[in-house]
């Protein structure tokens, strides 16, 4: 009878497992550039403010997207900057489920339309693109959240002069799922 009942359980848990990576379960954001837990390299920092940075966006991918996935968004956010509403430091929308990853250096262009749909909204250094990491010298390390979200969605219809925090509750209105990289960074 014990033996049966391992079988059964072997077979109920396999069978959740292959439901599991079937539903997206396993969706998940990855980088070469950037690491969680770990601070952000100098070539994905700003270059203003006080920071020295190269500026360049940094490659990000994905793997097990979920069923019915038609686009994708990706944001970084800084909940630790010293004002009330955080700091966003870039915001893609319209990214097509063609697409497997965004390469570094994505956001040369300081445009609110890209290739293939994509759009870029103004984030908080009020430019059309990726602004890296920098916090105020001296200041506890912040903590940047790049969260990317598969939706449900083609197309998320924006204007040009839409907030980031308007982008963000239109796209948390058509999230299946989202996966996340935390890096910290300071100066």
């Amino acid at each position: 009878m014990k033996f049966i009942n391992i079988i059964f359980l072997l077979f109920f848990v396999s069978c959740n497992l292959i439901q599991a990576q079937a539903s997206g379960v396993d969706f998940r954001i990855k980088s070469s550039d950037i690491k969680g837990g770990k601070p952000v390299d100098d070539k994905f920092i700003f270059n203003g403010f006080g920071c020295n940075g190269q500026n360049i966006s940094p490659q990000i991918s994905w793997v097990s997207v979920p069923p019915r996935t038609k686009s994708f968004a990706l944001t970084v956010f800084d909940p630790d900057a010293p004002t009330q509403s955080g700091w966003w430091h870039w915001l893609v929308l319209n990214i097509p489920v063609s697409y497997k990853e965004l390469p570094q250096g994505f956001s040369a262009e300081n445009n609110f339309n890209l290739k293939d749909g994509i759009i870029q909204i103004r984030n908080d250094f009020s430019s059309y693109s990726y602004g890296g990491p920098c916090p105020p010298a001296g200041d506890k390390k912040h903590r940047y959240i790049f969260t990317l979200y598969a939706l449900a969605v083609d197309k998320i219809d924006l204007k040009e002069n839409t907030s980031p925090a308007l982008a963000s509750f239109m796209i948390n209105q058509y999230v299946l799922r989202k996966a996340i990289i935390e890096a910290i960074y300071k100066r």
